[in-house]
């Protein structure tokens, strides 16, 4: 309780975290506070960098998933053309039975 009256009371006057408020919720705090002191513009632009960041984060994730489905799709094909049961198949490349079916398709 003390630390919360503390930082209330002299976070404006703060130009760093004192070591006594080293911890997450206080960093969020001061995260904060910090973004409400920007201008509009600022806040626009950061916005943005942001949004950039997690756009992409998301690209980045897709491209991965799809990397690996697609490997999982030619390790299926190969299963397949060794005569391997589909529920095998699909057991080991946790890949829907109904996909290695059309694996051929891809």
């Amino acid at each position: 309780m003390d630390k919360w009256l503390y930082v209330l009371k002299y976070m404006s006057k703060m130009d760093e975290i004192p070591v006594c408020l080293q911890q997450p919720i206080f960093q969020k705090l001061f995260n904060i506070a910090e973004y409400i002191n920007l201008t509009k513009e600022e806040q626009m632009s950061y916005d943005q960098d942001l949004k950039n960041k997690w756009d992409n984060y998301s690209a980045l994730a897709y491209a991965k998933e799809e990397g690996e489905r697609s490997k999982a799709i030619s390790i299926a094909r190969e299963l397949k053309k060794m005569g391997l049961p589909l529920d095998q198949i699909a057991a080991v490349i946790e890949l829907p039975i109904e996909e290695i079916v059309d694996v051929n398709h891809s």
